[in-house]
């Protein structure tokens, strides 16, 4: 029998432009979706750190994080 002790997931996620719409309004949408996105980690009680977060000349943000896995526990992942 096995037992899961600890887990974590590393996550690099890029949050791109829309190609569609102005300059300016895809920036703003894509902070309002990357602060969007670290609520969801809240609101779903997600234990998680962020290890970096940096804009692209273009605008678009990458974010580095390091988050739980499922419900398990996350053990010394996140220290």
């Amino acid at each position: 029998m096995k037992r899961v002790k600890a887990a974590c997931i590393c996550q690099t996620l890029h949050f791109m432009l829309k190609e569609d719409v102005a300059h300016d309004w895809a920036v703003k949408q894509v902070e309002q979706d990357v602060e969007n996105y670290k609520k969801a980690l809240e609101r779903n009680r997600t234990q998680y750190r962020m290890v970096e977060q940096t804009t692209e000349p273009d605008g678009s943000i990458m974010l580095k994080v390091i988050k739980q896995y499922n419900s398990s526990p996350v053990g010394d992942y996140l220290n």
